[in-house]
C-alpha cells in the first residue's frame, strides 16, 4: 500500500454542524441531521417534512454525503428538533449525532452488487453510537459500505468496506486498499476496529486532523494497529461522475425509480409526495432520491406526480451535471445568489455539454464534488470559471 506524509494542523477544532450543534447561517440556524446509508422511512420523511415546514424555510437540503440539511431555524428551534428527530428514531445518540457519516450503494439489495450493504448500515451506526470512546470522532468522519459495485468507495471516506465477493470484503482506509479482508459477517466488526484505530493514531498525532488522509502515513499507521493476515492490495473504483437516473428494474421483479433533485432542493411537498409513494426510500451522494419497490402498474404514475414536482428522471438533463453551494443569501461569505445564476443558466442552455459544472459563491467552493469539474466561482468582479480535479 503506498501512502504519503501528510500531516495537518488544524487550528481550529472541527465544527461541522448537527441536528443538535447548529451552524449560524446568514439566513438562521442550519441544522445538519445524519442519515446513515441515506435510508430513510416513510414515516421519517413525513417528520422531516413538517419540521421543515414549522422550524425551517420550508424545505430540505440533499448533501453529498446523502444527509439532509434544515435552513432558516429561528432561535430556539434546534432544540424542538432535537425532540421531533429522537422521537422518530432520526437521533439514537445525542453525543454521536455528528460521526454518523455513512455512505452506502445506491440500489443495495434491491439491485446489482455483491451483497446487500443495508444491514451493514444498521449495525455500523449501532457499533458507532454503542462506543463513548466514538463520540470523539471529528464530524467529517466518513464511512463508505460498498456492496461491490463500486459507487461510493472513491467517495472520500475514511474508513470502508468494499465487497469482491459475495464472500469476500475489503477494508479501505482514506481511499486505499489496506490489504485486509473480512467475511460479509465479520466486516463490520472490522471496520469498527478500523474506526477505533483512526481515532487512536490521530490522538497520537495530536488529535487535531480532520481526516484520516490528514494523518502522516495515516492509512499504513491505522493499518498496523489491526491484527490478521495481508494480502495484496487491490485497484480500486475511483468516484463515479454520476449516480444512477430513471427506472432500474430490482431483482424482485419490482421498479425503482431514481430522481435528481435539481441542486439538491427538496421541497416539505415533494418529501411527503415521497412518503406516499413507498415505505422507505435512499438518498444518494449525487443529491437524488431512490423510490423502490413499485409494482409495473405504478410506476408511470409515481414519475409523472415526481416530475410534475420538478424531480429529474432524466440521465442527459443538464440538472445531473450541476452542483452550488448555498450562496447568497443563506452564506455571508457568499459573493453571488449562485444557485439563482446557475438555474438561469439550466433554464437558457448556456451551460457547456457534457461536463460537471459547480457554482460556488467563494474560494472555498463548498459542496463541490470529488473528480473533474468546471468550476465557476463568483469573485468581486464577476464570475471565474476554470476546470480543475480534486
Amino acid at each position: 500500500m503506498t501512502t504519503a506524509a501528510r500531516t495537518t494542523a488544524r487550528a481550529r477544532a472541527d465544527a461541522c454542524p448537527g441536528a443538535l450543534q447548529t451552524h449560524p447561517a446568514a439566513d438562521g440556524e442550519l441544522a445538519r441531521v445524519r442519515v446513515p446509508g441515506g435510508l430513510l422511512t416513510a414515516a421519517q420523511l413525513r417528520v422531516l417534512a413538517a419540521a421543515a415546514r414549522d422550524l425551517g424555510d420550508g424545505a430540505l437540503e440533499l448533501t453529498s454525503r446523502g444527509n439532509l440539511q434544515l435552513r432558516g431555524l429561528a432561535p430556539g428551534a434546534p432544540a424542538a428538533l432535537g425532540a421531533r428527530l429522537a422521537a422518530a428514531g432520526l437521533l439514537p445518540s445525542e453525543s454521536h449525532e455528528r460521526v454518523r457519516n455513512v455512505l452506502a450503494s445506491a440500489l443495495t439489495g434491491r439491485a446489482g452488487g455483491h451483497l446487500d450493504a443495508r444491514p451493514w448500515v444498521t449495525a455500523l451506526d449501532a457499533g458507532l453510537c454503542a462506543d463513548p470512546a466514538l463520540a470523539g470522532l471529528p464530524g467529517r468522519f466518513l464511512a463508505t459500505l460498498d456492496d461491490g459495485r463500486g459507487d461510493v468507495t472513491g467517495l472520500g471516506g475514511d474508513v470502508g468496506l468494499l465487497a469482491l465477493s459475495p464472500a469476500s470484503v475489503a477494508l479501505v482506509l482514506a481511499g486505499t486498499d489496506s490489504g485486509l479482508r473480512a467475511a460479509p459477517a465479520d466486516a463490520i466488526g472490522l471496520l469498527l476496529a478500523a474506526t477505533r484505530a483512526f481515532s487512536a493514531e490521530r490522538a497520537a498525532q495530536g488529535g487535531t486532523a480532520w481526516r484520516l488522509a490528514e494523518l502522516d502515513e495515516g492509512p499504513a499507521r491505522v493499518a498496523a494497529r489491526l491484527p490478521g493476515p495481508r494480502v495484496t492490495p487491490a485497484g480500486l473504483p475511483g468516484a463515479p461522475e454520476a449516480g444512477p437516473v430513471g427506472a432500474e428494474a430490482q431483482a424482485d421483479g419490482r421498479t425503482a425509480l431514481v430522481g435528481v433533485l435539481p441542486l439538491g432542493r427538496l421541497s416539505a411537498g415533494q418529501a411527503d409526495l415521497l412518503a406516499s409513494l413507498a415505505d422507505e426510500v435512499q438518498l444518494t451522494p449525487w443529491r437524488s432520491v431512490v423510490v423502490p419497490d413499485l409494482a409495473e402498474d405504478r410506476v408511470d404514475d409515481a414519475a409523472v406526480d415526481l416530475h410534475r414536482t420538478g424531480v429529474v428522471f432524466d440521465a442527459d438533463s443538464p440538472w445531473t451535471r450541476v452542483t452550488a453551494c448555498a450562496g447568497r443569501p443563506g452564506c455571508a461569505r457568499s459573493l453571488a445568489d449562485v444557485r439563482a445564476d446557475a438555474a438561469a443558466a439550466v433554464g437558457g442552455g448556456t451551460l457547456p455539454g457534457g461536463v460537471r459544472v459547480h457554482w460556488a459563491g467563494c474560494e472555498r467552493r463548498c459542496g463541490r464534488p470529488r473528480g473533474e469539474v468546471l468550476d465557476v466561482v463568483a469573485t468581486p468582479d464577476g464570475y471565474r470559471v476554470g476546470s480543475s480535479s480534486g
